[in-house]
């Protein structure tokens, strides 16, 4: 049996200001798994035309997500970055993907029932059909994992689902090719062209919530800018949002059972964890019994001390729009040039002239 050589893609789209949530649980993550792995980070401007069709700042916004991932520390040389619409091979794919996937396992896909609310008659077809987008984006470079939160394990499961039936349906076809791996899905033997894409899921802050309720995840969306800390905020801004934070009138435990029931809490201590790469026991046994009085100014001088690096390089990018221009026109390049080979040897497979 062989193996597909493991390649780690995602993606962040470029809609709206990104913030503390998307660094912690995304692009921190991104940075860390690019010690010993190929690795793919992608502006997925197609996908934020499923949110809004027309966007007045699409382009800032797409040099803006790319300045955060060089700010972060990816390195665009060794690794490729790069805009999703530059690559015309993901849409091509998509559509494959769009003739694979069963109407059975798009209508079970909760993230559309809750985007799309009460009036799905109105919501797009774009927005139905993004797993099978997202789908083609992974496998489009027969990507072997994917860093994802909980809300997108579900899309990754159903992108196994479309990859199996490929395999499946086209296996006579794939052998006849030299593309296919021998691989072993449960106990059976199949010979596929996508692999069996796993998730990796984890970090120390997988699920940012809002400064304002506990309750609910740091959003872009929150139309209370107090809610979340932006990655472009200076250090006045995150001192006063940690600041008006809401908390509740106990001290910190001393024990993380303490914080049970306690989402704000718990929210503050788990940030402040994250951004020390400590586990929030050690930072319990820090601060317990200590009031937030005393804990917030000790989490904005960590924030800061953290952020404003990030913060001044994203500065200094995004004002040098030539030199992002070119870091994205680079990384199509390279991106563009993985996906025509998937391509080609998907017509073969499926028989297409070209």
């Amino acid at each position: 049996m062989g193996e597909f050589k493991k390649l780690v893609f995602s993606g962040v789209q470029p809609t709206g200001n990104l913030h503390l949530g998307n660094y912690l649980g995304a692009i921190r993550r991104f940075v860390q798994l690019q010690d010993g792995n190929d690795c793919i980070y992608c502006v997925v401007d197609l996908h934020a035309l499923t949110a809004q069709l027309v966007h007045e700042d699409m382009l800032s916004q797409t040099r803006s997500i790319a300045a955060a991932f060089i700010a972060s520390g990816i390195d665009a040389e060794k690794h490729i970055v790069f805009n999703q619409s530059a690559v015309p091979q993901h849409a091509e794919l998509a559509w494959i993907f769009n003739c694979v996937a069963r109407l059975g396992w798009m209508n079970r896909m909760t993230q559309f029932k809750d985007k799309a609310g009460k009036d799905r008659e109105q919501a797009s077809l774009g927005l139905y059909a993004y797993p099978s987008l997202m789908a083609a984006d992974i496998l489009v470079y027969r990507a072997t994992h994917v860093p994802v939160g909980e809300d997108q394990k579900q899309h990754l499961e159903l992108t196994r689902d479309i990859a199996m039936k490929f395999n499946l349906d086209y296996a006579s076809h794939i052998r006849k090719t030299d593309y296919g791996i021998d691989i072993t899905v449960g106990d059976e033997p199949v010979h596929a062209y996508f692999p069996m894409v796993e998730p990796l899921i984890g970090g120390p802050a997988p699920r940012v919530m809002s400064l304002r309720d506990g309750t609910k995840k740091m959003s872009k969306s929150d139309p209370s800018d107090l809610s979340r800390i932006n990655l472009m905020d200076d250090e006045d801004a995150i001192s006063k949002k940690i600041r008006k934070a809401k908390t509740d009138p106990d001290g910190l435990p001393s024990e993380v059972a303490g914080l049970e029931n306690r989402p704000e809490a718990e929210n503050l201590v788990s940030i402040y964890a994250a951004l020390a790469d400590k586990t929030r026991e050690q930072v319990l046994a820090e601060f317990g019994g200590q009031q937030f009085s005393v804990f917030k100014p000790a989490l904005i001088d960590l924030a800061v001390q953290v952020l404003s690096p990030i913060t001044g390089e994203m500065r200094r990018l995004t004002n040098d729009t030539s030199h992002i221009d070119a870091i994205l026109r680079n990384g199509n390049e390279r991106a563009k040039a993985r996906a025509d080979v998937t391509m080609r040897e998907l017509r073969e497979i499926i028989g297409f002239l070209y």
